[in-house]
């Protein structure tokens, strides 16, 4: 598992410590994590929500009158470098 899973792991438990149900979905460049946000929700617990996403690479709220209220958060995955791995000088 890269430092990247490893930190969209943490993040997700952390939320899920805080009574929130996250759900991490796997892609290509990156791993999300959402929580649907209960009304009420104390405030000291939205201060520790916010601290938690904040680790993320993006993070946000997004609240509507239909869907309530979702904390979502974005963990970049570690893409590896591309180069000349033969190094200077060592050409064909």
């Amino acid at each position: 598992m890269s430092a990247s899973e490893v930190g969209a792991e943490v993040i997700a438990a952390r939320l899920s410590d805080l009574g929130l149900v996250p759900r991490v979905e796997r892609h290509t460049r990156y791993t999300s994590i959402e929580a649907e946000v209960p009304e009420p929700f104390p405030p000291a617990s939205w201060r520790e929500a916010l601290q938690v996403v904040a680790e993320a690479d993006r993070f946000g709220l997004f609240a509507s009158s239909l869907s309530g209220r979702t904390l979502w958060a974005v963990v970049h995955r570690t893409v590896p470098a591309t180069g000349d791995v033969r190094g200077p000088g060592h050409q064909r």
